[in-house]
């Protein structure tokens, strides 16, 4: 708030001219850089086809009415692999996330200059690569499959496990640490009694919360043929097969809102 005098008139003012001068320039240059994004897009934007996208669409949707009820008996198992993906990548991130987020945290970590830097370095890594990209790297290391879903989910979900649970732990109530540590308890017993049962919500919260996200990542990982359902969805839009297609789609769509459900009931069930 700035005051300025105009004889013996006080003229209220909500910011300094300086301060308004900066927002009015942030402002500029905001929209400056928004035009020019915007100019780039247009340029490599073929805007023909942009326009005939919804009678494309259109098009697209009857063909895949009705949907083709009796190939859902082929999709029981790529939906059961999909969950075994989900859930078995979950798992292993989590077995894999636990000592990483007690590195990083700055309270538990063996060593601030050395462990730490290299388990946050973990965590950007696995965080910065999505499942996809993963899955196409292990598809090609290990070869098409399951086992390549299950590693990709896992190797993406130690990132996001290990920074939510390390910064649960640097927030954990440091006198309860203190008062199991003042009984003579060794660094094991402390751990076991002092830091573990404050980060067990956490931790439940993590786990189901990360596993709902890879049951919906796991569904496309097949589109780059590390298993699942994804395979089906491949093959018949490859083969122009769409009555097929909305078959998947709404298999997918009751998975992902039966996981949903689950999550939620054990979500509040435990935490």
């Amino acid at each position: 708030m700035a005051v300025r005098m105009t004889g013996e008139v006080k003229i209220w003012q909500r910011r300094e001219r300086g301060k308004q001068l900066a927002i009015w320039v942030g402002w500029l240059v905001s929209v400056a850089i928004f035009v020019y994004c915007w100019q780039l897009i247009s340029e490599k934007t073929i805007w023909m086809f942009v326009n005939d996208a919804p009678r494309q669409a259109a098009d697209l949707a009857e063909r895949m009415i009705p949907p083709k009820w009796e190939y859902l008996d082929k999709l029981w198992i790529p939906l059961w692999d999909t969950l075994n993906i989900a859930t078995l990548g979950t798992v292993m991130a989590l077995i894999l996330a636990v000592p990483i987020a007690f590195c990083a945290a700055r309270n538990t970590t063996p060593s601030v200059l050395l462990v730490r830097p290299v388990a946050l370095f973990i965590i950007v890594s696995s965080r910065s690569i999505n499942s996809l990209v993963w899955a196409l790297m292990l598809v090609t290391i290990i070869g098409p499959g399951v086992v390549a879903g299950i590693l990709a989910i896992g190797f993406r979900s130690i990132g996001f496990c290990a920074k939510l649970l390390y910064e649960a732990i640097e927030e954990i109530d440091e006198t309860q640490v203190e008062a199991i540590t003042a009984t003579g308890a060794n660094r094991a017993q402390t751990l076991a009694f002092g830091i573990v049962p404050q980060i067990m919500p956490a931790f439940a919260g993590i786990s189901i919360f990360r596993w709902d996200i890879n049951i919906r990542e796991s569904t496309v990982l097949g589109l780059v043929g590390a298993g699942g359902i994804g395979l089906q969805l491949d093959a018949s839009i490859s083969t122009l097969a769409w009555t097929q297609v909305s078959v998947i789609l709404l298999a997918i769509l009751a998975t992902v809102i039966v996981s949903e459900w689950v999550s939620a009931k054990v979500r509040h069930a435990v935490i």
